[in-house]
This record gives C-alpha cells, sequence and structure tokens, in this order.
C-alpha cells in the first residue's frame, strides 16, 4: 500500500509534459510574447493616427512602409505564437530607403515645449514619436528573445530586432537631414584621444 500512493505521489510531482508543439511555451514566455504582441498592435494602431496629421509625404512613406512590414511581421509571430511551428511567411528583412549621410553638428533653433492642443502637431513630433516606438519595439524585443524556450518563436522574435534598428535608423536619418534630430560632436582633439584609447590584444594561444 505505501508502495502504491508513493508512486502515486512520484506521478503528481512529475511536470506536464506537453504532447503538442502549440503547448511548448512556458508560463514567462506567454506572458513576454503577450506583452511583444500587445507592443507591435500598439506601434500600428498608433501610426494610423499618425498618419492623420502627418504633412510631409516622404515621412507618409516612410510610416505607410513600415506600417505595411510590421503588420506583416505581427502576422508572422502571432502563427508561430499560437503553432510553435515554423511560420507560413518567414521573417523578411526591412530595407530602408534613406541613404546613410549623417549630418553632424549643432544648429541654433527655437526651444521646445509641450503641445497645447493637437493643432499643433508637426512632423518633426510626429517622427519623434516613431522613433521612439521602434526603439522602445527593438529593446522589448531583444529582452523577450532571450526568455523564450520556444525554439521557433525565439528565433522568430530574434530574427525581428534588426529590423526595428533598421526602422530606427531610417526615421533618426530623416530626423537628421530636416534638422529635428541634430548629431553633437567632440573637438577633434577630444575625439582623437578617445578613438586611440584602446590597442587590438594578442590572440589567445590555449
Amino acid at each position: 500500500m505505501q508502495s502504491q500512493n508513493q508512486t502515486q505521489s512520484n506521478k503528481a510531482m512529475q511536470p506536464n509534459i506537453a504532447p503538442n508543439q502549440n503547448q511548448n511555451h512556458g508560463g514567462h514566455e506567454l506572458f513576454d510574447a503577450h506583452e511583444v504582441i500587445a507592443g507591435v498592435i500598439s506601434m500600428l494602431d498608433q501610426y494610423q493616427m499618425y498618419d492623420q496629421h502627418i504633412q510631409d509625404q516622404e515621412l507618409k512613406d516612410i510610416l505607410h512602409r513600415q506600417s505595411a512590414f510590421v503588420t506583416q511581421m505581427y502576422n508572422t509571430v502571432v502563427q508561430s505564437f499560437q503553432t510553435g511551428q515554423d511560420p507560413k511567411m518567414p521573417t523578411q528583412q526591412y530595407n530602408m530607403q534613406q541613404n546613410n549621410n549623417a549630418v553632424y553638428g549643432l544648429k541654433p533653433g527655437q526651444p521646445k515645449k509641450p503641445n497645447q492642443s493637437v493643432n499643433e502637431l508637426s512632423d518633426q513630433g510626429l517622427s519623434a514619436y516613431m522613433l521612439g516606438q521602434t526603439k522602445s519595439l527593438a529593446s522589448l524585443l531583444t529582452m523577450t528573445a532571450l526568455e523564450m524556450t520556444n525554439p521557433v518563436l525565439r528565433r522568430v522574435i530574434s530574427d525581428s530586432v534588426p529590423n526595428f534598428i533598421e526602422m530606427s535608423y531610417e526615421i533618426f536619418l530623416y530626423q537628421n537631414k530636416n534638422g529635428y534630430y541634430q548629431v553633437p560632436q567632440l573637438n577633434q582633439q577630444d575625439m582623437n584621444q578617445m578613438l586611440q584609447s584602446y590597442q587590438p590584444a594578442p590572440p589567445q594561444t590555449h
């Protein structure tokens, strides 16, 4: 009788083994995945609101291009999350259409202050909101990928990080060339000092 009770107790202590691939998720992973998916939905919803106020056609094109790409990415994430298997549409690569030429230096401008109404919304502010969202999602997806246990979902999330980095850089370049995001520099002497602060390490022999 004692042996039978011990056997039943051991069975009760054994972890549940998921019979299906789509159940191959840890609890913490589920919470993080929900946060990522909700964040992507929030970005897409807010991009629709920004679209109504953007004046510059170039910024509108960036918004539409990014929104279409992220919508496809959303479907890929949701499918891999729900099935635990390779999605029908694999993760794509986002290609921005800005060049890589950044403008350095500061130019004087008007001090910034909060808007008093939606009538004061500008392309400068709207592009900054877009940049804030893509940068936040890049960080969130990076942290989430480190918590994934399902190998497919982990790969889909981690492969999406470079795309949000690219989208962020695209918006930065747009802001930079329009004077919205200025990049200060150190003087030449200080910059050279910083650049020469390191030297190569010798190769390890063991």
